[in-house]
């Protein structure tokens, strides 16, 4: 089984956990920018930040044999905050970047006027660099908010097929769906969304433009939960191209709009496997 999780945050985790992921299948994934849990207070911390997310991730990433491509934004809960605006104005030259291949997590938080704003921008900054956008829906009022976020991505002119809701449940992702966006979902161990439950979403709304990611961070994540996501699909009678189609082949299909996915490497046999590891300093 192969697997490309298109939204985790690898800053938040271990070597150990990229051995994992190698050995359960994780060849690519997508690292979007997102809040670290600290409040930030000025443009230099994001700056650094981003830097280690197109240069550090990817070397570290790639001594486990996995592809690291990252998403880069101002996330939704730091919009609110004045002292991060100035990031707005220093977003252009990372989205030039190679390997950076959306614009996010964009989104709403709290659904602030700041939050509004800032949303606007930055799906205008993803139609003028041709990214596709990664969204955020709110973690309350989950309904509305995926709602409203809907309005806006329309308000923007990004075309649908280049917009991923991600976070969606039970409640949500049929608006989605008819919306025409990609329709993201993060499997977690307690919260968000199950492996069970995910595979009665793909029994009633297909597979096309489905994604599922692990979303794991500092919080109470698990980075192996694509992978048992892949499993429950094969257990309820999945084949196991459906299965490679919602974990590889959709998330390469919608970042690869960026024209800046590769994975040249992914298939090589030397790239994994249990004698390749190196470790910082080796």
């Amino acid at each position: 089984m192969r697997i490309f999780d298109p939204h985790i945050h690898m800053t938040s985790r271990t070597t150990d956990d990229y051995e994992r992921m190698a050995a359960a299948g994780v060849r690519a994934l997508v690292e979007p920018a997102f809040w670290l849990g600290q409040p930030r207070t000025g443009v230099g911390s994001f700056t650094d930040y981003f830097d280690s997310l197109v240069g550090w991730e990817p070397y570290r990433a790639s001594q486990f044999g996995i592809r690291h491509h990252a998403t880069i934004a101002l996330n939704p809960k730091e919009a609110n905050d004045p002292r991060c605006r100035e990031v707005l104005g220093v977003l252009p030259r990372y989205l030039e970047k190679d390997g950076v291949v959306a614009v996010g997590e964009v989104g709403y938080d709290s659904m602030t006027p700041a939050e509004d704003e800032v949303f606007a921008v930055q799906l205008a900054l993803a139609i003028e660099h041709e990214l596709p956008a990664l969204v955020h829906t709110p973690h309350r009022d989950k309904a509305r908010g995926t709602a409203r976020t809907l309005a806006v991505v329309r308000e923007s002119g990004l075309e649908p097929d280049r917009v991923a809701i991600d976070h969606l449940n039970e409640v949500t992702v049929a608006a989605v769906a008819e919306s025409g966006c990609w329709m993201g979902f993060s499997i977690y161990p307690e919260t968000k969304m199950t492996a069970e439950r995910m595979v009665h979403i793909l029994r009633e709304y297909g597979l096309e433009r489905m994604l599922v990611n692990s979303a794991a961070d500092w919080g109470r994540s698990d980075p192996l939960l694509t992978r048992r996501t892949g499993d429950a699909m094969l257990t309820a009678g999945f084949t196991g191209d459906e299965v490679d189609k919602v974990l590889w082949r959709n998330p390469v299909e919608f970042y690869g709009q960026s024209k800046r996915l590769d994975l040249s490497t992914v298939d090589a046999p030397e790239a994994w496997n249990g004698n390749s590891i190196r470790r910082g300093g080796e």
